[in-house]
């Protein structure tokens, strides 16, 4: 999910002070009401099967899915097989985008170095295999390679003062054909080169550790010859495509003219399985589109996964370029579901564009204060797919636990780390809450809407609880 590590934005908006607006409280209800809204719960929550979206989860968190490579199609087409598999008409959505393809392979492996490398990539690093001797070139300033000849060769140098850019083009101008760049401080590197240049040669990083370990060697007169592999990274044209089931209404003498749209990004970051990040959200809008399928409704439902969200939310906006004006108007709201089921992740919140109140906040509010005995918080944040829906004025939120896990956007987003009571805990607040405004038994009027698709806070409150 592209959120700039989203538990900083959180963690932000806590120290701060940048306070969700809370919903406007419920009305009281009699006995025979709660009674009934339990009942209609009972619809949907009887039906989820928590297994079905773990074992999605494990299927598509088996490889990375970055956008534009054949595992994030392989993606697409699993996703619209297990929406067919439930009776669905699919429409794939495709849409072309400029920009970098990070790599699907890269090695670097040092003859005669007994430690563990494990290299990271720079965004706009370039493909290539090539080998040579490992040379130490300090900071890759020019003054650190005047007068060395580096042809051949691979270059090991350390972070700092000047860009990584400019690190990797000198080195090349000198003749490397290879740069290895090591952390100046613990941790990983999460480095970009900045834009693609037809000057820059492979190039990965590694922690301070590693990098200072072979600087060791090196410094005790050890030689050693490197090999540096990337693969499947490019600058260009790429595809991805969003995929799209939608749920009429049941009996469409009665239905109303309103749209829900419910979806997730199916596409992971370079490196990481994206188990939580986003096959969590994936799946489960694959379990609710399957417990939704033959609930009766009043009110058109579409469920749709995003590609190339990691890149900046590029299959939500080109979804949402697509919809007529009618069609805006008439799209009451979007549930985002992006990292529901980590274990080591904390308390499920929602998020809108502006943190304020709208009708999918407070039909998940009242949802989940009817199912776990309290409403969840709303804070302000974006970067998700909600975004292009709420820039468009329909009522939109992102459902996440926040803080995020340790292991967002790493290797470690594995499967392992997923937690079914956390699923299943989303999953019966979104689907009870997208069933209580789209059932046929919602009694009296839907709620009104303003512009653009937007419900007043009291018509929103009045209709979510009956």
């Amino acid at each position: 999910m592209k959120k700039s590590i989203l538990s900083i934005a959180f963690a932000s908006t806590l120290a701060f002070g940048a306070i969700g607006t809370p919903a406007v409280l419920a009305k009281p209800v009699s006995v025979s009401q709660t009674q009934q809204v339990k009942y209609f719960d009972n619809k949907v929550i009887n039906l989820i099967n928590v297994e079905n979206i773990y074992n999605n989860i494990a299927y598509l968190s088996k490889v990375p899915r970055v956008a534009g490579t054949p595992a994030e199609d392989n993606a697409v087409q699993f996703v619209k097989a297990q929406f067919e598999s439930y009776g669905y008409e699919v429409k794939l959505q495709p849409f072309t985008y400029y920009g970098y393809t990070p790599p699907t392979k890269m090695e670097l492996t040092v003859n005669g170095f007994d430690g563990t490398l494990q290299p990271a990539s720079f965004t706009y690093t370039v493909s290539g295999n090539v080998t040579g001797e490992l040379v130490y070139a300090g900071l890759g300033k020019p003054e650190d390679l005047a007068g060395k000849d580096l042809s051949g060769k691979i270059a090991l140098i350390k972070r700092g003062d000047i860009s990584f850019a400019d690190k990797v083009l000198n080195a090349a101008a000198a003749g490397a054909d290879g740069v290895i760049i090591f952390n100046n401080t613990s941790g990983a590197v999460n480095g970009t080169l900045g834009a693609a240049n037809d000057n820059y040669v492979p190039a990965v990083a590694l922690t301070q550790a590693e990098g200072e370990a072979l600087l060791a060697k090196l410094n005790a007169g050890q030689t050693f010859t490197a090999t540096l592999n990337i693969e499947g990274a490019r600058t260009g044209e790429s595809t991805s495509h969003n995929v799209i089931a939608t749920k009429k209404p049941t009996n469409q003498k009665k239905a109303t003219n309103d749209i829900i749209v419910v979806g997730a990004h199916h596409d992971s970051v370079s490196g990481a399985p994206g188990a939580n990040d986003d096959a969590s959200g994936t799946a489960m809008t694959l379990e609710l589109a399957r417990v939704l399928k033959d609930l009766p409704t009043d009110t058109e439902i579409r469920f749709v996964t995003f590609g190339a969200e990691e890149l900046g939310l590029l299959g939500s906006y080109h979804f949402v370029s697509t919809l007529s004006d009618d069609e805006i108007n008439r799209t009451i709201a979007n549930f985002n579901l992006d990292m529901v089921g980590s274990r080591d992740a904390g308390d499920l919140v929602l998020t809108t564009l502006d943190g304020k109140a709208n009708l999918v906040t407070d039909l998940a509010r009242a949802s989940s204060e009817r199912l776990n005995g309290e409403p969840l918080p709303v804070y302000e944040g974006g970067r998700s797919d909600h975004v292009p829906f709420a820039e468009v004025g329909i009522p939109a939120a992102l459902f996440i636990h926040s803080p995020s896990e340790p292991w967002y956007h790493t290797p470690e987003d594995s499967i392992d780390k997923i937690s079914k009571e956390k699923l299943q805990d989303v999953a019966e607040i979104v689907g009870t809450a997208v069933y209580d405004v789209a059932r046929f038994d919602n009694q009296g009027p839907k709620p009104k809407k303003s512009a653009k698709g937007k419900a007043s806070p009291e018509q929103i409150h009045e209709q979510a609880i009956k």
